[in-house]
């Protein structure tokens, strides 16, 4: 059930900020069965024109829970972050808050006026133009003729269109419907904003404006709820989150935390990466080029074998090599890559020896060559290490493809993309004349 109230004045028992949504053990079923999904449906038009009984509570044959029994209640400027994987259930959690579908089970009350973003270009008519469907779309959210009139200008100018205003709406691309549905929303004066994913089209200049504007919006009391799956953007914009997994609520709480159990969830179980250490089998003789990689791992400072790396701390990168004949010129090359990133495929680091004019020399027999950083500046996270080591930048030994490891946090480090060094002080000035520049 969806109940939509306006506000009203608040009974003196209420809080000082009330909630604007809240969320009360709502489910949702979906059937997989396209031809059953269609039966089911005439079965419950039936009972509710008979006043049978649904039995909404439990599932039929094919039928799965979209979402079970998830409570949360969202307040009055506040922003909540909304995370999960695909299939979670967060779109249909969305869809359910703006009342285009109802729960099976459970209620949503909301307190003022909601302007869905859910999908790209959602509710624009593809035949009409740009002018058109501002003003059909603003009017779907409540805003008068002469209302739209009054705005239209900003709606364009925001959602950088002037050109193809005017032409139909199927002839835009995908990011210039999502700054039409964007614009047109921000300028209905919405008391709830729920966003589903449409920032994650457009250019980086476009999102910083749509996410300064949410910044603005917000200042002013706007509530919004934001999905994306870009991590960073639920920490630099929401104060709280809430975990969907599976349709079922995992946890809810400050935005840091969850979201560092969703990572951890997400990228970190589901790989073996064990205690941060690769060991690799001799290669016979015939397959090998002279020079193998047959161990990595990391040291601290005191040259103790690491468990576990920790952002900031000293670490050693050791490369356990075997070397069969003499060779000169070695070097080892180092790049690594965020596992879950917004593209999951940047380069956070790249280092090599010839950039630092730094060569080894072997003999037959074994070695291990170091990396030393003072600290290490990689974020909490899970990363993949590629390494080569070469002669002369040119000849490649050996190559490890992929090895995987972990950094944690001892601290709340998780709004940045490093880890850096820093000392805090307060210095008392030699004198009050020279306190102060003029």
């Amino acid at each position: 059930m969806l109940l939509n109230s306006q506000s009203q004045s608040a009974p003196e028992n209420l809080p000082e900020n009330p909630p604007v949504i809240t969320v009360e053990g709502v489910s949702k079923k979906f059937c997989r069965d396209l031809r059953r999904s269609l039966f089911y449906g005439v079965q419950d038009i039936a009972a509710d024109l008979t006043g049978g009984r649904r039995h909404s509570d439990r599932l039929r044959s094919h039928e799965f829970w979209a979402l079970k029994d998830i409570n949360f209640q969202l307040h009055r400027g506040e922003a909540l972050g909304l995370v999960g994987t695909n299939g979670a259930g967060k779109s249909t959690l969305l869809r359910i808050i703006s009342g285009l579908i109802k729960p099976d089970v459970g209620k949503v009350r909301v307190s003022g006026r909601i302007a869905p973003l859910i999908a790209l270009g959602a509710g624009f008519n593809p035949i009409l133009t740009g002018r058109e469907n501002i003003y059909a779309n603003m009017s779907i959210l409540g805003l008068t003729t002469s209302q739209i009139e009054a705005r239209f200008q900003d709606v364009v100018d925001f959602a950088e269109i002037e050109e193809a205003i005017d032409a139909p709406v199927q002839t835009y691309s995908s990011g210039m419907a999502a700054r039409l549905g964007f614009a047109c929303a921000i300028h209905t004066d919405p008391e709830i904003l729920l966003i589903d994913e449409v920032l994650a089209v457009g250019d980086a200049r476009f999102k910083a404006k749509c996410y300064r504007r949410l910044y603005e919006i917000r200042q002013r009391g706007v509530s919004f709820i934001l999905v994306n799956h870009n991590p960073q953007a639920i920490l630099n914009i929401c104060d709280t989150a809430v975990y969907l997994s599976k349709g079922c609520l995992a946890a809810r709480g400050n935005s840091g935390e969850i979201v560092a159990q969703y990572e951890k969830d997400l990228f970190l179980d589901e790989v073996e990466f064990g205690s941060n250490r690769m060991s690799l089998p001799a290669k016979p003789r015939a397959e090998s080029l002279g020079l193998d990689i047959r161990d990595l791992f990391f040291r601290d400072e005191y040259g103790n074998i690491l468990q576990a790396l920790f952002a900031g701390e000293a670490v050693s990168f050791c490369v356990g090599i075997e070397s069969y004949h003499v060779f000169e010129g070695i070097t080892m090359h180092v790049k690594i890559n965020k596992i879950g990133g917004e593209d999951n495929s940047g380069t956070v680091l790249y280092l090599n020896g010839e950039n630092d004019d730094v060569y080894f020399s072997t003999e037959s027999g074994q070695y291990e060559l170091r990396l030393e950083l003072p600290y290490l500046g990689l974020e909490a996270g899970a990363y993949t290490m590629n390494l080569k080591i070469k002669k002369d930048s040119i000849y490649t030994f050996d190559v490890v493809e992929s090895f995987k490891f972990t950094v944690q946090s001892k601290s709340r480090e998780n709004k940045c993309v490093f880890y850096q060094p820093r000392t805090w002080k307060i210095m008392e000035s030699a004198s009050k004349a020279d306190a102060f520049p003029h």
